[in-house]
C-alpha cells in the first residue's frame, strides 16, 4: 500500500500515529491566572544534551483557548512548565486528564492526582511521577495546518523517583513506562536489552 496524505488512506482508521510510535507521554503540568492545568501529550521527546532540551506538541483547540488548548496557554503567559514521566500504575489517572474541561479547571483534582511544587520554576508537576523535568521555554514553534504548535524547552530541573534509579542508573522496568501507540492503543515497557555501537570502544 501506499498513499498520499493529500489524498487519504482510504483505510477506516488514520495509520500515521500507529506508524509513528510507540512514543513517551509527556504529562505537561502549567500554572496561569486561571490556576494549574495537567493534560498528556504523546508527540513528545527529548531533543538535545547540553543543555537538556525537550518539546511536545499540542494539535487541537478548545474555543475558550483562542486557537490552541490550555497547556499551550498558559506556557504563553508564564514561560514555564513541567513534563513528568506516566507509569503504567498511573494509566488511569492520566487518560482522566485528557478530556476537554473548560478552562481554569485543575486536572490534578479532578483525576485524583497528587500535586507538587517544582523547585526551579512557578509549576506544579505530578508528586509521584517516576521523573520530573521542570522546563523553562525556549520556542514556541507554529506548525503547518490549524492549532499545530511545538512548544520546546530548557530542563531546568530533574526530579527523580528513588526507586527508579538502580546500580546508579534510572531503570524504566521499574515503574513500567507508559508509551502511546495509534488509535486507542498504549504499550508497556516491561523489557529492555543493549547494543554497541560498532564505534564503541
Amino acid at each position: 500500500m501506499f498513499y498520499r496524505p493529500e489524498d487519504g488512506h482510504g483505510l477506516p482508521h488514520n495509520p500515521f500515529n500507529a506508524i509513528v510510535s510507540p512514543r513517551p507521554i509527556a504529562w505537561v503540568g502549567t500554572r496561569g491566572a486561571l490556576g494549574d492545568n495537567l493534560a498528556p501529550y504523546s508527540f513528545f521527546n527529548a531533543v538535545a544534551y547540553v543543555p537538556p532540551q525537550v518539546m511536545f506538541a499540542s494539535t487541537s483547540a478548545k474555543e475558550d483557548r483562542d486557537g490552541t488548548k490550555d497547556s499551550v496557554a498558559q506556557i504563553r503567559e508564564t514561560g514555564v512548565f513541567s513534563i513528568s514521566l506516566v507509569e503504567y500504575a498511573a494509566r488511569d489517572r492520566m487518560n482522566a486528564t485528557s478530556a476537554a474541561h473548560p478552562a481554569g479547571t485543575d486536572e490534578f483534582a479532578v483525576a485524583g492526582v497528587a500535586k507538587a511544587a517544582c523547585d526551579t520554576i512557578d509549576c506544579p508537576r505530578v508528586a509521584d511521577a517516576p521523573a520530573t523535568l521542570e522546563c523553562k521555554l525556549t520556542q514556541l514553534v507554529a506548525l503547518p495546518g490549524q492549532a499545530n504548535v511545538a512548544v520546546f524547552g530548557e530542563v531546568t530541573g530533574v526530579h527523580i523517583r528513588d526507586d527508579c534509579i538502580v546500580d546508579g542508573r534510572f531503570d524504566v522496568t521499574t515503574f513500567q513506562s507508559l508509551a502511546r501507540g495509534g488509535y486507542r492503543d498504549y504499550s508497556v515497557v516491561r523489557e529492555v536489552f543493549q547494543l554497541t555501537r560498532p564505534d564503541d570502544s
